[in-house]
């Protein structure tokens, strides 16, 4: 894969807004407290789209979804020594932490075909939510919270669209 950086595993994200620009975040089964969005592995021959739409699926049981934007360049974050000794382990492998290509996506429909125990892969969340982007930050674990800042800044001016527009299909108006 183009441009991934070394000894980092190559991985995905998804930024799910709605239609009022809210983000889907999860908290996960194995770190209490700890909010994400979803993310995961590509696996091998996989594009990194493809490997988004698979994802999104797999952790949400979400299929109603369009990608209408990604970070062109792959985002890292390290491992801190304790999650780095304990996925090295599970995965297999000598990573310093994770290379990231970062996908926004719309909901095309109502959330709900939401189901994180859909069966296609063990549950990694709880519970979800729909949250504000400043909230996404403030809730996601340490080491990750440079790259959710920085994909977030690059998908802002979409969720001031969405909100907008969401508000102005609002039947207050």
């Amino acid at each position: 894969m183009e441009g991934l950086p070394q000894g980092y595993r190559p991985n995905v994200g998804v930024c799910l807004i709605n239609s009022d620009g809210q983000i889907f975040v999860a908290s996960r089964l194995n770190v209490p407290g700890a909010w994400q969005m979803p993310q995961g592995g590509i696996e091998e021959g996989e594009e990194p789209k493809s490997a988004a739409i698979r994802e999104l699926r797999e952790e949400t049981g979400i299929v109603s979804a369009e990608i209408i934007a990604e970070v062109q360049k792959w985002l890292t974050y390290d491992f801190p020594p304790a999650v780095k000794a304990k996925v090295n382990r599970l995965w297999g492998g000598e990573w310093h932490g994770q290379a990231q290509k970062w996908f926004l996506m719309r909901l095309t429909k109502d959330d709900s075909e939401v189901n994180l125990a859909n069966g296609e892969a063990e549950p990694e969340f709880a519970e979800w939510k729909w949250a504000d982007p400043e909230e996404v930050i403030e809730q996601a674990v340490d080491y990750k919270r440079p790259t959710y800042e920085e994909v977030i800044r690059t998908f802002k001016p979409y969720f001031q669209g969405s909100a907008i527009s969401g508000k102005c299909k609002s039947t207050k108006w």
